[in-house]
């Protein structure tokens, strides 16, 4: 097996799950879970849910241990309300299991639940993360939590008083605090399929129950057949720990205060089914570009597939594997991505010199490969900013695109734009979609005359100095060096001046100049980056009368 000789707060965990897992079942599976309810659009919050025991499972898989990461569709859960964006016609459907609401209009997909796991389990599948997906209405309706069920409405006694430790003594009598009237399971209406049903009787001898819905119909089923309801959550959640031998799973932080499911779950897990508690951390929110605490019953919110089409995957995977779960991060839709392609960039820079710190090199390990293998990448990763411009400039053209991504460095040599991909794809999707079309760039059909007369001496100088340049120095590092030795060639010093006050207000002058005469306004992407785009005989034409 693998020897471990730096840790991460995935290694730690990994540690302590395969400790337990030895006491609690030696030489069985170790079992890993994850659950997510497709009520909505299951977003980058959810993620972490799945990312959590994913890296850790396969931290274990790493060391050669036999290990499953289950992960549990919700989708027996009822429909709770109808999100922004469907139509409100959709109101007649709340209450009943989301795999028999139907889709949103126009899907391809034969109920609710199964329209929006699609996207996820897509994106998982480009993330490269492992599971065993089990939906719970299969589970529910095959029968397959009967004695579980049964268990668990013949100890609903046991489950109140552990409740009924976390109520408040002045909630009202309405709440159930009377033991005969709390009621574990929840039937689904036989007639019009809703949850809006009350059991008014149970004969634990016959399993004979009987309930009421809101819409009239009332009847008598045998709970020991009956499959057409579940129980409720504070009881579904340990009942499914002790049926999978959950080990380790991760709550979000709601999950963990007093009287929270998380915890009566785990008086109720060990008290009523005989198991124990998963070990796990909390999570903390993930939050996007400064937005709040996301929820998947609202619409808009960013999912897993949205950050896929702006970012690589092992890029996304790195988000998460490199904060512990308990710390919160943001993920960048606006101009921060290209901040955090930065810092990534820069890593691998370390890893490629040896300088990178061991935790680090952990992280980024786990982002770029699972134990299955690597994850693809791109063959000649171009600073994602650079590819940005480019796009942005090029509006995408990809024979424009391929002349400038050469010219940025003549010693690499990109014979094709597959060379540059997937990561060429991320960055045009994101400057395309993302971008607001007042901060995008649009180059000058033609010079500015005007401005261009209006010149004293010094700017048209140094205009000329960078125009008789631009062919010894067109490559991306040529032109950063002329666009910053322009300025310190005027004011004699040599390029390796260093910068002094002075020598900065310079080159800012200059740049807005250059700007304005290129693009229009004073600021805009990275000058060498914009001069290679634009091309020498075009630059040379905006700079000129």
């Amino acid at each position: 097996m693998q020897v471990q000789t730096e840790t991460d707060w995935v290694s730690r965990f990994a540690d302590d799950v395969i400790a337990e897992a030895e006491r609690r079942a030696p030489g069985k599976p170790i079992v890993c879970a994850s659950g997510l309810s497709p009520s909505g659009p299951v977003h980058l919050g959810n993620l972490r849910e799945v990312m959590t025991p994913h890296l850790v499972a396969d931290e274990i898989r790493r060391r050669g241990h036999d290990v499953v990461h289950l992960l549990s569709w919700d989708d027996f859960d009822r429909f709770r309300k109808v999100p922004v964006g469907v139509d409100p016609a959709w109101a007649e459907h709340i209450g009943k299991p989301l795999t028999s609401v139907p889709a949103p209009e126009g899907s391809e997909y034969p109920n609710w639940a199964e329209h929006f796991k699609a996207p996820m389990v897509k994106a998982l599948a480009e993330l490269g993360i492992e599971y065993r997906g089990v939906s719970q209405t299969e589970m529910y309706t095959s029968g397959a939590y009967r004695d579980q069920v049964l268990l668990a409405v013949r100890e609903r006694a046991a489950i109140d008083a552990v409740l009924d430790r976390y109520r408040t003594k002045d909630k009202p009598a309405t709440e159930q605090d009377d033991e005969e009237q709390y009621f574990p399971y929840k039937p689904y209406c036989s007639v019009c399929d809703r949850d809006m049903t009350t059991v008014t009787s149970y004969d634990d001898e016959t399993t004979e129950l009987s309930y009421t819905c809101v819409c009239g119909h009332a009847e008598t089923v045998l709970l020991s057949e009956h499959t057409r309801g579940k129980l409720v959550w504070k009881v579904d959640w340990p009942m499914r720990w002790a049926y999978e031998g959950v080990v380790f799973e991760p709550s979000g932080v709601d999950h963990t205060s007093p009287g929270s499911s998380f915890v009566v779950g785990g008086q109720i897990v060990r008290e009523v089914f005989g198991g124990k508690q998963p070990i796990g951390p909390m999570y903390a929110f993930v939050g996007i570009s400064g937005m709040a605490k996301m929820s998947s019953s609202k619409g808009g919110v960013p999912t897993p597939g949205d950050a896929l089409e702006i970012m690589e995957a092992p890029l996304v995977r790195w988000l998460y594997a490199r904060r512990k779960p308990n710390q919160s991060f943001k993920v960048a839709f606006d101009q921060e991505v290209q901040r955090t392609y930065d810092e990534w960039d820069a890593l691998e820079r370390k890893l490629a010199d040896g300088t990178a710190v061991a935790v680090d090199a952990l992280a980024h390990d786990r982002a770029v490969r699972t134990a299955a293998g690597p994850l693809p990448s791109t063959p000649i990763p171009i600073a994602y900013r650079t590819l940005a411009s480019i796009v942005d400039i090029t509006t995408g053209d990809p024979e424009q695109t391929l002349r400038i991504v050469r010219d940025l460095d003549p010693e690499r040599q990109v014979a094709s734009l597959d060379e540059v991909r997937p990561r060429l794809d991320r960055a045009a999707h994101w400057i395309t979609n993302q971008v607001p079309l007042d901060q995008r760039t649009r180059v000058r059909e033609h010079a500015d005359v005007e401005l261009i007369q209006s010149l004293d001496e010094q700017q048209r100088e140094s205009l000329r100095l960078l125009t008789q340049g631009l062919d010894t120095h067109w490559s991306l590092d040529g032109l950063t060096d002329l666009v910053y030795g322009v300025p310190k060639d005027q004011a004699g010093l040599p390029r390796d001046t260093k910068p002094t006050p002075e020598l900065k207000v310079a080159q800012r002058t200059f740049f807005a100049l250059l700007y304005r005469l290129l693009v229009g306004v004073e600021t805009g992407p990275r000058l060498p980056t914009l001069l290679l785009a634009v091309g020498a005989d075009r630059v040379r034409k905006l700079l000129s009368d």
